[in-house]
């Protein structure tokens, strides 16, 4: 139950202050608007202050080839649960090429430091058990900006805690190197999009709705199986046109955004969602857990004890 602890204090705290800012007329999927922007403005304001200059200090320090093997291994941790939630999916060939991918970057790839699955043309899935439960029915719920995690929905905030049980490295022994390995994720990736919250910054002339539309799209793109994948997300560049090229990253890397947490291994370069190949088993690809403004943890990262 002590995995649980902190997740459910989270959640009860999140939706208890929900009453203590409100909008005239929020949008139907974000009811308590008023909320999450003053925790997005929080997350913002951390971010700024605290992840955005330790990232750019380990970006400084560790070469590229050394953060492309930090991305690698944490992407083949996520084939884990990509795995698990394939199969609770009855996506079967989806999972097969999961274990395939696990099996070989694990024993070829020393421990996942190196990505020889994605070359010999197996695919990367985005999995988590938010998107489980969607496909299995049960609705989002409201749009919720948690403490620290950012982007979230209330089904999605549940879906937390089976994703903490299906993270290997959450029962590493002894804990400080759990804790240790959750922190180099954390960084590893916030450093990996410095560049993307950068696009969003300059490109949305709302980042908070730009965000959570970005959030909301990729959510049902990935319940959808990609069905969706092809709507284009609402404009937020400013009228003149300033924003110029740069929306479409920005929109890229917004998109991206998911409640998996899972580093895409540095092979993958495109920033967003690709439409699937043909089939029944085929999944959206496409890195997710920005921590992008407003958004402190690459979202869904398991909580930890």
């Amino acid at each position: 139950m002590t995995r649980f602890r902190t997740s459910a204090v989270l959640a009860v705290g999140a939706l208890t202050l929900a009453g203590c800012a409100t909008v005239t007329n929020p949008t139907p999927t974000d009811p308590i608007e008023g909320f999450n922007r003053s925790m997005y403005t929080f997350n913002d304001k951390l971010d700024k202050a605290v992840m955005t200059p330790v990232a750019k200090g380990y970006r400084f320090v560790v070469p590229q080839p050394g953060r492309d093997m930090v991305t690698n291994f944490f992407s083949n941790v996520g084939d884990v649960y990509n795995f698990a939630n394939n199969l609770l999916q009855l996506q079967v060939t989806a999972a097969v090429q999961d274990l395939m991918r696990l099996t070989i970057n694990t024993f070829f790839g020393v421990g996942g430091l190196f990505d020889f699955a994605t070359p010999a043309g197996l695919p990367k899935h985005s999995q988590d058990f938010g998107v489980t439960l969607g496909k299995w029915g049960v609705p989002d719920g409201p749009y919720l900006v948690l403490p620290l995690l950012g982007p979230s929905t209330v089904r999605d905030t549940a879906g937390m805690a089976a994703n903490l049980y299906l993270d290997p490295t959450s029962y590493i022994k002894p804990d400080w190197v759990s804790y240790s390995l959750y922190g180099v994720r954390l960084v590893n990736t916030r450093a990996n999009l410095l560049d993307a919250s950068n696009l969003l910054e300059a490109a949305a002339l709302d980042p908070y709705s730009f965000t959570r539309d970005a959030y909301l799209a990729r959510r049902k793109y990935l319940i959808s199986g990609g069905a969706s994948g092809n709507t284009p997300l609402p404009n937020y560049e400013d009228e003149d046109g300033a924003a110029g090229g740069s929306g479409a990253g920005a929109a890229g890397a917004a998109g991206a955004m998911g409640a998996g947490g899972q580093p895409m291994p540095a092979s993958a370069s495109a920033p967003a969602a690709e439409a699937p190949a043909s089939g029944a088993s085929a999944e959206p690809q496409a890195p997710q857990g920005s921590p992008l403004p407003g958004t402190m943890v690459p979202g869904g990262l398991p909580f930890r004890r």
